[in-house]
C-alpha cells in the first residue's frame, strides 16, 4: 500500500534526468514526427522499437547511444497490435513508454460531403489505434519500475475548430478526451497519460495538403515567428518520457511558437 503522508524535507531521492535504458514504442515512425520522436528517445539512451505500416528504411542507423528497431504493424489490427507488442517486450525484455503518433491526416472539404465511411476510418487510426496500443501495452507499463508513460499526439485543430477536417478534428479532439480518462483510470498504476499537439510542422504528410503559403500565414500568427521543426516537437515527447515528468499527467500539451495560447 502508498504511504498517503508527504515526504518530509530532504526524503526525495534525485531522480536521473533522462530516460536511458527504459524501452520506448513509437507508432507512425517511419517519417515526419514519428521519425523525430525514434531518433530522439534513442538519442536519449531509450531502446526504441519503431512501428508503422510503411518500411523504415535506415532508421535502425540513426539510433545514437540508444537502439531502433522496425516492426511493420498496423495500429487499427487489434491481432497484430497484440502480437508485435509481445515481440517488441520480448527482444527488449519489457516496456516503459509508448507515444501513439500513429495517424491519419487531413485534406480539405466541406462537411456537407463528409461520409460514414470516412469518419470512421479518421477514428478507427486516430483514436481506436491508440486504444488498442494502450490495451496491449498495459500489463508492461503497469509492471514498469521506471513508472509507465503513455503520449498521445493530437491536435490543436480541436481547439481551433479548422474548417474542411472535420473527420480529423473530431478524432483528435476524441483522443484528447481519452487521454483524460486514460490518466484518471492509469494513475493507480503510476502511469502518466499525456496529449501533446504540435503546431503546422512541415512533414511529408502535411506537405501533401499545404503550400509554402499555408505554412507562412500559420508562422505569421506565432508569438515566436520561427518555424517549428519536428526535432521542437521530439524534445516536448522526451521532455513527458523523463523522470522529470512523473507527476505530469491528463494534460494536454502544444508545441506551436505560441501561435495558439490557452
Amino acid at each position: 500500500m502508498n504511504d498517503l503522508s508527504p515526504p518530509a524535507a530532504g526524503d526525495v531521492r534525485p531522480q536521473p534526468l533522462r530516460p536511458a535504458g527504459t524501452v520506448a514504442v513509437v507508432t507512425g515512425a517511419a517519417g515526419g514526427l514519428g521519425r523525430a520522436i525514434a531518433r530522439r528517445l534513442a538519442r536519449e539512451g531509450c531502446s526504441v522499437a519503431a512501428l508503422d505500416i510503411a518500411e523504415m528504411p535506415g532508421l535502425e542507423n540513426e539510433a545514437g547511444p540508444g537502439r531502433i528497431g522496425v516492426w511493420r504493424c498496423d495500429v487499427t489490427d487489434s491481432g497484430q497490435v497484440r502480437r508485435t507488442v509481445a515481440e517488441v517486450a520480448d527482444r527488449f525484455d519489457g516496456l516503459d513508454i509508448l507515444v501513439n503518433n500513429a495517424g491519419l491526416l487531413s485534406g480539405r472539404a466541406s462537411l456537407l460531403d463528409t461520409t460514414p465511411e470516412e469518419m470512421r476510418r479518421f477514428f478507427d487510426v486516430n483514436t481506436v489505434g491508440a486504444l488498442l496500443m494502450v490495451q496491449a501495452c498495459f500489463p508492461l507499463l503497469r509492471d514498469s519500475a521506471y513508472r509507465g508513460r503513455v503520449v498521445n499526439v493530437a491536435s490543436r485543430t480541436f481547439f481551433t475548430g479548422a474548417p474542411g477536417q472535420l473527420g480529423y478534428v473530431a478524432s483528435k479532439g476524441a483522443l484528447i478526451g481519452m487521454t483524460r480518462v486514460m490518466a484518471r483510470e492509469l494513475g493507480e498504476h503510476r502511469i502518466t497519460v499525456n496529449a501533446v499537439m504540435p503546431a503546422q510542422v512541415a512533414t511529408p504528410g502535411t506537405r501533401a495538403h499545404s503550400g509554402d503559403e499555408v505554412f507562412a500565414r500559420t508562422m505569421g500568427q506565432q508569438a515566436i515567428r520561427e518555424f517549428v521543426t519536428p526535432e521542437h516537437f521530439a524534445g516536448l515527447v522526451a521532455y513527458l518520457a523523463s523522470p522529470d515528468a512523473a507527476m505530469v499527467t491528463g494534460q494536454s500539451l502544444i508545441c506551436d511558437g505560441g501561435g495558439y495560447l490557452h
